[in-house]
């Protein structure tokens, strides 16, 4: 059938430029948390820039899509999502204001299993779509 195709997210403008902004901002929290030599600053500043800065930018670096021969993997920084291709109903393109991930509001519904479903932003749609209905029709 073929190799694993990476698609990766698009990244809306706007979304990119408040994940960056956000994590300049929690490093120069930190870095002020730091310089105030209080108890306990050093603990403080880690959970600042992990959560602030490192987290923000490990999505923004690290969304993207994997097809696979039998599964469609997410992953969007740390999470992960492993949705199998033959329990995909639809995909559907969608403006849903839900938190997925996704780098874009350019997303597409793809429902799947029993009631789930995840939304996604590649940055080729087209393709994206018919690489799925491809593999899952050469499965079936």
């Amino acid at each position: 059938m073929g190799a694993e195709i990476t698609f990766r997210s698009k990244v809306d403008t706007w979304l990119g430029v408040t994940l960056i902004a956000s994590a300049a901002i929690s490093l120069a929290a930190a870095v002020f948390v730091l310089t105030q030599g209080m108890p306990g600053s050093i603990w403080i500043a880690g959970i600042l820039a992990a959560t602030g800065a490192i987290l923000p930018l490990w999505i923004l670096a690290d969304t993207k899509y994997v097809i696979g021969e039998q599964v469609l993997s997410i992953r969007s920084g740390p999470f992960r999502w492993r949705i199998p291709l033959r329990e995909i109903r639809s995909i559907e393109p969608t403006r849903n204001p839900l938190s997925s991930p996704a780098l874009s509001l350019d997303w597409l519904r793809i429902d799947y299993g029993r009631n789930r479903s995840c939304m996604v932003s590649p940055l080729d749609r087209q393709a994206f779509i018919t690489e799925i209905q491809r593999r899952i029709s050469a499965a079936t």
